[in-house]
C-alpha cells in the first residue's frame, strides 16, 4: 500500500529545530533573499528603487546612496517596525503552517515566549499575506460552491420550558454570517462573506469563467446559477454523489473551518471571519505541498506585501 503523502518524510521538509538552530545571521539573510530575489539579497531601496546603498551593519539598516533614505530588510512590509528577531518571525511562519487546521494565538505566545497581543497580530498579519494568493482569481473547469453559517451562538436557557428554537430567525443572535467556498475540482479555492447563501450570486459572477461548469447542492439561492452557466444540482437529502455531480470538495474545506473554530480557536469575531476563511482556503490549496515550500511560500508574501493598515498598531488605537 502506497503511503500517504502527509505521513511521509518528503511532506517533513522543514522544522523547529532546524530554525532554531541555523542563528539569527542565517535567519537574516534567509529574509534578505526573499526580500530582494532579483538582486540576489542585495538591498534596494524601497522608496526611489536605487541598487546603490551602504550597510550599516551594527543595526542591520541601509542607507540610498540616491535619496539618503534609511531602511531595513521588513522596511514597507507586512513586519514592518517588528521588535522579534528574525529567527522568532522565521520561527513563527513553520509554527503557523504546521497546523491543519490553523494554530491558536495563545500556542504560539508559548512557544516565542511573547505576549497574546504580539501573536495574536502576527497571526493575523500572516493570514494577511496569505490572502495575496487569492486575489483576483479566476476560477474554471469544474467549480464546487457551497455556503456553510458561522457565529452567532445562541446558549440554550438552563431549563426546558424556557428553551426556544433557535433555528428561527426571531430567535437568533443576528450575528450569523454565511461563508460560502467556491472550489476548482482539481486545482483552487476562494471564499467570501455574505449574509445569506443567495447573496453571494453576483461574486460568482465576477470570479467564475463563464464556461464553467459549476455543482452547487439543492438550496434555493442557487437557482439563479442556471441562467449564465452549465449547472449541475445534488439534493444531500436524497444522496451525496450523482453521476461525478457533488460537492465533496467545497465541503471538505467546511470541515477544516468548522474543526478550527471549534477545537483550535473556539470562537471567531465576525469581523475577522474572512481572515480565517482565507487561511483554511490556503490550507486546502496546499494541503500536500511540503511545509518547507508552504514556510517559503508564507514568507514570501510577507515579504512581498505592503505595511498592513489593518494591524499596524491594532493595540494602540480604538479598533
Amino acid at each position: 500500500m502506497t503511503q500517504h503523502f502527509l505521513l511521509s518524510a518528503q511532506a517533513r521538509t522543514i522544522s523547529l529545530k532546524a530554525v532554531f538552530t541555523m542563528g539569527e545571521d542565517k535567519a537574516y539573510e534567509t529574509f534578505r533573499q526573499m526580500r530582494w530575489p532579483e538582486t540576489d539579497g542585495e538591498a534596494v531601496c524601497p522608496r526611489c528603487g536605487c541598487v546603490e546603498a551602504y550597510e550599516i551593519s551594527t543595526r542591520r539598516r541601509f542607507k540610498c546612496v540616491g535619496c539618503h533614505h534609511q531602511f531595513s530588510v521588513t522596511s514597507g512590509t507586512i513586519f514592518a517596525s517588528r521588535k522579534l528577531s528574525f529567527t522568532d518571525l522565521l520561527a513563527a511562519i513553520v509554527i503557523f503552517v504546521n497546523g491543519a487546521k490553523g494554530v491558536s494565538a495563545l500556542q504560539v505566545s508559548r512557544d516565542l515566549d511573547v505576549q497574546y497581543k504580539t501573536a495574536f497580530v502576527l497571526s493575523h498579519k500572516l493570514r494577511e499575506a496569505m490572502a495575496r494568493e487569492q486575489a483576483g482569481r479566476q476560477l474554471n473547469g469544474i467549480v464546487e460552491i457551497d455556503g456553510g453559517y458561522f457565529g452567532g451562538y445562541v446558549k440554550p436557557e438552563n431549563r426546558k420550558e424556557d428553551r426556544k428554537d433557535r433555528r428561527l430567525k426571531a430567535n437568533s443572535s443576528g450575528k450569523r454570517q454565511c461563508v460560502v467556498i467556491m472550489r476548482e475540482r482539481k486545482g483552487r479555492s476562494l471564499p467570501f462573506i455574505v449574509r445569506n447563501e443567495g447573496d453571494a450570486v453576483p461574486f460568482v459572477r465576477d470570479c467564475v469563467g463563464t464556461l464553467a461548469t459549476i455543482h452547487a447542492d439543492e438550496g434555493a439561492g442557487w437557482d439563479a446559477l442556471h441562467a449564465g452557466w452549465d449547472t449541475h444540482r445534488i439534493n444531500h437529502s436524497v444522496l451525496f454523489m450523482d453521476k461525478g455531480v457533488c460537492t465533496n470538495q467545497a465541503e471538505s474545506y467546511f470541515s477544516r473551518l468548522r474543526r478550527a473554530e471549534v477545537g483550535t480557536h473556539h470562537h471567531i469575531a465576525g469581523p475577522y471571519l474572512h481572515q480565517y476563511a482565507g487561511e483554511m482556503a490556503w490550507r486546502e490549496d496546499n494541503r500536500r505541498v511540503p511545509n518547507g515550500t508552504q514556510a517559503a511560500m508564507v514568507a514570501d508574501a510577507v515579504m512581498a506585501s505592503g505595511v498592513s493598515r489593518a494591524w499596524k498598531g491594532y493595540w494602540q488605537r480604538a479598533a
